[in-house]
């Protein structure tokens, strides 16, 4: 893809980390979810998560995208060994969703440690068809929502003067044709093992 979103750098900035929180706790109240506990995905959705959490005065956990390989091997951080969510309302925390599957995994991490989830936030979106799919297979479906997506991003860098015409045509290209963009412009297709 010629684009990459790195949500990481937020983390240096104080003002910036506060606003996502607000804005994430904004999201959380318009949208009544009344979550009973924050969930961020590891690794980078633990800051945001437990910044809301703080926010919102309420319990935090991170979930791992597979169980650790020692110790306790937990794929939950932050309950107990002989714990589980008791049906306790979780919103995951992500801090970028593009085809929605690690994001979905979590969701399902949560509800296999009996949390009702059914909410995931994140930080942005490519507003990929694909997530949408991932999420809509959940059983039960979890909505998901994001303070920032691509079509905003293009449409500040558009108007800020941050990207020249041909890179913001580059960029709707690959928009319009994500799977197929990096092979139609010479990079070998990557098929997973």
């Amino acid at each position: 893809m010629p684009i990459y979103n790195d949500n990481r750098m937020f983390l240096f900035h104080p003002h910036a980390r506060k606003l996502i929180a607000r804005g994430l706790e904004e999201i959380v109240a318009t949208r009544d979810m009344a979550p009973e506990v924050v969930a961020g995905t590891a690794t980078a959705g633990i800051p945001h998560g437990a910044l809301l959490a703080d926010l919102l005065s309420l319990p935090f956990i991170y979930i791992r995208d597979k169980p650790k390989a020692h110790g306790l091997r937990n794929r939950i951080e932050g309950l107990d060994a002989d714990s589980d969510l008791g049906g306790l309302r979780v919103v995951v925390i992500e801090d970028l969703i593009s085809t929605g599957g690690s994001s979905a995994r979590a969701v399902e991490g949560v509800r296999e440690a009996g949390g009702v989830c059914g909410w995931c936030l994140s930080i942005f979106s490519y507003g990929l068809e694909k997530a949408a799919e991932e999420f809509a297979a959940l059983d039960p479906p979890c909505a998901f929502e994001s303070l920032l997506t691509f079509p905003v991003l293009l449409d500040v860098a558009r108007q800020g003067g941050f990207l020249s015409d041909q890179q913001i045509a580059l960029l709707e290209e690959w928009r319009a044709d994500p799977f197929g963009w990096g092979e139609a412009h010479g990079f070998p297709k990557v098929e997973k093992p």
